[in-house]
């Protein structure tokens, strides 16, 4: 077929909901919704391979762990696979109490049937009837009319009300959805679900759960949240129905929606973990339930280990979760450029001097450790990263927290590697480079302590005296001066040749209590004005002067 001149033509847009006075752009997301997940139906319809019982068993397992209190754990007609994984599950006692099971049927007898028949013995459960209501499906697909389309879901109230009475050691919960929601007429949708509702008889005790799918995402997510306001205002007996949401993401906002339809009112939400589901995925629940976190709302579920939780679902999916998926990617709190690192860093350190009740950390929207990740992730070296990158991978890697103008003495050893090796840099790269540009645990041809005492002359100055190993060789070697590091210094000058003027000097503990080391920072200035950076690191804080002093001197010497 020849592409028209202009393909946008095909296209009608979406038509606006005439709700002139919607109240939900006004409102916020206050508490957490009912949550249902669908992974183990549509989720797992949605996979080349579907899930075995032992994947399913499994994956309801994780869902019970995080919290999830309802969960759709399939569609008993599919076939005698999906039937017996239910029916087995039902009986085995492994379904917590608190938490209800739903299965979902098609709006016909021997399907609804068998799916009441897969849950006998449940002590409670929620029965999920559906069938398509929509212009598109009414006439394309089935060729009838409203009234036929409306008459499918009566008559499937109907056998629904009937099982239920066949099981009364059940707590029966029923669900209907007017699928294909998003893109049908609103007063068909009202028509279908009060007409369910004359069947089933919902109180505001038992109410039933009304759910409204963007089956296929056709429009902003501004008007499905139209579309639920409007349905949830001119619904009769409002108090005797939950809302539910059933979001797809065809055109990437799944997530907005079902937050903006939660303003509009809705109760509840129906997902997959990570997006799973049929074509683009439907609402993730991860992310709309951490968004909620972020807004200091508990969501009700528990993703204090995302990555067990990811393990689970790509273990059960045979899909990867993306690295750039919110809150789960491997990449989302990881930044590679120089200037994203160094306000990162900042927003730490700030973080740690000040104590804010409320977390403010640049680039970082929710903190890693609330979901079981660690900090040595969040900031990662390659050629595009900056001093603060390197600086933090050794600060969180080593504990150096190297002096700003030393990060910038560093920052050329650092690039020279990543542009050498052509890849991201790791904490082990970072450190031998360190290691090599300032000499730390030097080679025989660098000077190195072998021992050493200090003491008081009678004029004030200190003494140093000490064994140096140099190219194998060990010479004993003395200085004089104002403080240690001076002494060490004339004897450098006096023993060696080496002259070196002291710039700044700074030292911090490494770790805490009694095993804590300490960390020396020296930087110096030769005769001819370069300037020379050593660094020593020792249990003990004057040894680790000594050190950074032959460090500096290892570095004019080689250099």
């Amino acid at each position: 077929m020849p592409m028209l001149s202009d393909p946008a033509r095909k296209y009608a847009p979406f038509p606006q909901i005439a709700l002139p006075d919607r109240q939900w752009p006004s409102r916020t997301i206050t508490a957490p919704p009912r949550w249902l997940s669908t992974d183990l139906r549509d989720g797992n319809q949605a996979i080349v391979d579907p899930m075995d019982a032992h994947k399913k068993n499994r994956f309801f397992d994780l869902l019970c762990e995080i919290g999830v209190k309802e969960i759709e754990i399939g569609f008993p007609s599919a076939g005698q696979t999906e039937f017996d994984f239910i029916a087995g599950l039902v009986r085995s006692g492994r379904v917590p109490d608190d938490v209800l099971v739903q299965v979902l049927t098609q709006s016909r007898e021997d399907l609804i049937r068998t799916s009441f028949a897969s849950l006998e013995g449940a002590h409670a459960a929620i029965v999920h009837l559906y069938n398509a209501v929509s212009p598109a499906w009414r006439e394309i697909v089935f060729g009838m009319s409203r009234e036929q389309v409306r008459e499918i879901a009566v008559a499937g109230a109907k056998v629904m009300r009937d099982e239920a009475g066949r099981q009364p050691d059940t707590q029966w919960h029923f669900e209907y959805s007017p699928e294909t929601f998003s893109t049908a007429e609103l007063d068909f949708s009202l028509e279908v679900c009060e007409a369910v509702m004359g069947v089933l008889a919902p109180t505001p005790e038992h109410p039933i759960i009304l759910n409204l799918p963007a089956t296929v995402e056709a429009a902003t997510p501004n008007i499905y949240a139209d579309q639920v306001e409007y349905f949830i205002r001119n619904l009769p007996n409002r108090d005797a129905a939950v809302i539910s949401l059933h979001t797809h993401n065809d055109r990437g906002t799944g997530v907005a929606a079902a937050e903006l339809a939660l303003m509009a009112g809705a109760d509840r939400v129906e997902g997959c973990l990570f997006s799973n589901g049929e074509r683009t995925g439907n609402c993730c629940l991860v992310t709309m339930a951490l968004n909620l976190y972020t807004q200091g709302i508990d969501p009700k579920l528990d993703f204090s280990d995302i990555d067990r939780v990811i393990e689970t679902v790509e273990y059960c999916n045979q899909i990867p979760v993306h690295q750039r998926h919110p809150y789960g990617g491997e990449l989302v709190f990881t930044a590679f450029s120089g200037s994203h690192q160094d306000a990162i860093k900042k927003g730490f350190a700030a973080a740690e001097r000040q104590n804010d009740e409320h977390w403010r950390v640049p680039y970082l929207p929710i903190d890693p450790a609330d979901l079981g990740r660690s900090y040595e992730a969040v900031i990662r070296v390659n050629s595009q990263s900056g001093k603060g990158g390197f600086a933090w991978v050794l600060e969180q890697d080593q504990g150096l927290k190297l002096p700003k103008r030393m990060q910038a003495h560093f920052s050329p050893y650092v690039q020279r590697m990543a542009d050498l090796v052509g890849r991201e840099l790791t904490a082990a790269d970072i450190w031998e480079a360190f290691r090599d540009a300032y000499h730390v645990h030097t080679s025989d041809k660098h000077f190195q302590l072998v021992d050493y005492e200090e003491r008081r002359a009678g004029d004030g100055t200190r003494l140093f005296t000490g064994t140096i190993a140099v190219e194998g060789a060990e010479r004993t070697v003395s200085g004089r001066g104002n403080g240690l590091i001076s002494s060490v210094m004339t004897t450098i000058e006096e023993a060696f040749g080496l002259s070196l003027e002291v710039v700044d000097y700074t030292e911090h503990a490494l770790g805490s209590g009694r095993d804590a080391r300490a960390a020396a920072y020296l930087e110096c200035r030769t005769p001819e004005g370069a300037v020379i950076w050593g660094v020593g690191i020792d249990e003990d804080v004057a040894t680790a002067s000594v050190r950074a002093v032959l460090s500096a001197a290892n570095s004019a010497r080689s250099g």
